[in-house]
């Protein structure tokens, strides 16, 4: 069997081809247009998302089935007759309705976190829903006339590929609309959102099966990060994966039942036909590949091979400090007001030293959720990695030394689609590779993890 696994990401749509003889082969990778129309804000058009999506299919060539990853929160709404969108995509990172948020009473949160785990906060897609409602003449008059459709970014795509208006149970529990509890749309926090029930997609298993595109079927559909999770090979609770793109994203298995860990989150790993579902532990960081992409931008570098041959002492032992927080600081904090900070610079600090600061102060975010994550029983003692900074050898480096933990990096780092295609049930053992593993030689002391603390405490509340 060959299977077409795209994923369809933040900043690009990727197909990986994976054939049951082992092989698998990037067969095309489509970047996108990111706008930004108000501070805050971050966009995506629809229609070029589901024309990359045909694209990189189409350069699949021949396949037996397809899988599709999706962006996560990232949401939209558009008209149930024709299938035209009625809005922009509004992207997990979008802030826009933070202010509103934040004016919610104690007693919302709280039950938003006993119904579906998750703070009110922007990032998930509850809020944005409401807000094209509110803001957006044509989603408000299609939703009069009984037209409208409102979801994750995947059940756009399969809406007007397939036909079939669906998600899978992983991506519904990132909207803050899920009950947990019973595994669908819960009407008490779709009413304290303002978001109607019947406007949002079925529910399935992430292998449950979606339609077909051209009479090839869909065979399974979830988000990025647990198809990434999935695709490390993590079945049993204290396995755990950290995915480095855009943002940085770790997921820990729990298991049957649902964790409570204050400061992160408790989420759908997977739901395969005919099984429970399985839960995971998660917490990311908002800004990772983007505060890096940020400073190239600046030009403190420009090339990805200046992320590596970092030498002598560390930026935190000399005491430089960054905090990745252009979007805000995402678990444990939740705060959306924190901003980007360097702190720490003198006359003889160069941009590589900053370069590297920035690299330190990424991993060491995600150090403090790997911490927060273990639970008893289910220790955390190596961490699968993916994503762009995994290839960098400092930065797995540095993140073994700051964790006390084995860093494991595969050979083939395209793990959400090697996920998907294990959701098809293809065997992926081989192709995932040799795996590369970074033993935690030297340490962070105590002294300088309470200097990135530190840190982090001056760059919260800054904004407005």
């Amino acid at each position: 069997m060959r299977v077409a696994a795209i994923d369809q990401g933040t900043t690009s749509t990727r197909c990986l081809v994976v054939a049951a003889d082992g092989s698998a082969k990037v067969a095309a990778a489509l970047p996108h247009a990111q706008r930004h129309p108000a501070p805050g804000w971050v966009e995506h058009d629809p229609e070029e998302l589901l024309a990359n999506i045909r694209a990189v299919l189409a350069a699949a060539g021949p396949v037996d089935a397809i899988a599709l990853a999706n962006q996560g929160e990232s949401c939209l709404a558009w008209d149930a007759l024709t299938g035209q969108a009625l809005s922009p995509v509004i992207v997990w990172q979008d802030a826009r309705t933070a202010d509103a948020l934040g004016a919610r009473s104690l007693a919302d949160a709280a039950r938003s976190q006993a119904i579906c785990g998750l703070p009110l906060d922007p990032y998930f897609s509850a809020s944005k829903l409401a807000w094209l409602i509110g803001n957006i003449p044509a989603v408000a008059a299609a939703r009069a006339n009984g037209r409208l459709r409102l979801g994750t970014t995947d059940a756009y795509f399969l809406d007007r590929l397939t036909g079939t208006f669906a998600t899978d149970l992983a991506t519904a529990s990132r909207t803050g609309l899920l009950d947990l509890a019973s595994g669908d749309w819960s009407t008490e926090l779709c009413d304290l959102h303002g978001v109607p029930r019947a406007c949002l997609p079925a529910i399935r298993p992430a292998d449950g099966g979606f339609g077909t595109i051209e009479g090839v079927p869909v065979l399974a559909s979830t988000v990025d990060q647990q198809a990434a999770l999935y695709g490390h090979g993590c079945r049993v609770p204290g396995e755990a994966k950290i995915t480095f793109g855009t943002g940085a994203f770790l997921l820990a298995v729990a298991g049957p039942a649902r964790p409570d860990i204050a400061g992160l989150l408790p989420t759908i790993a997977w739901q395969r036909k005919g099984e429970a579902p399985v839960f995971a532990v998660e917490g990311g960081v908002y800004d990772a590949g983007a505060a890096l992409e940020w400073l190239r931008r600046l030009g403190l570098f420009s090339d990805t091979r200046e992320l590596d041959g970092f030498e002598g002492p560390s930026a935190l032992s000399r005491g430089l400090v960054f905090v990745p927080a252009l979007s805000g600081l995402a678990a444990p904090y939740w705060d959306r007001k924190a901003a980007p900070l360097f702190i720490g610079m003198e006359a003889a600090t160069d941009r590589r030293d900053m370069v590297r600061a920035a690299l330190e102060g990424i991993a060491l975010l995600t150090v403090g959720l790997i911490d927060a994550a273990q639970r008893p029983g289910a220790p955390i003692t190596e961490i699968s990695i993916d994503g762009g900074l995994s290839q960098s050898a400092f930065f797995a480096r540095f993140l073994a030394a700051a964790s006390g933990r084995t860093v494991k990096v595969p050979a083939l780092h395209e793990m959400t689609a090697l996920g998907l295609a294990a959701l098809c049930g293809q065997d992926i053992a081989s192709i995932r590779g040799t795996v590369r593993r970074y033993m935690p030689d030297g340490t962070v002391s105590l002294q300088e993890r309470a200097r990135f603390d530190a840190a982090v405490e001056k760059s919260r509340g800054w904004r407005a």
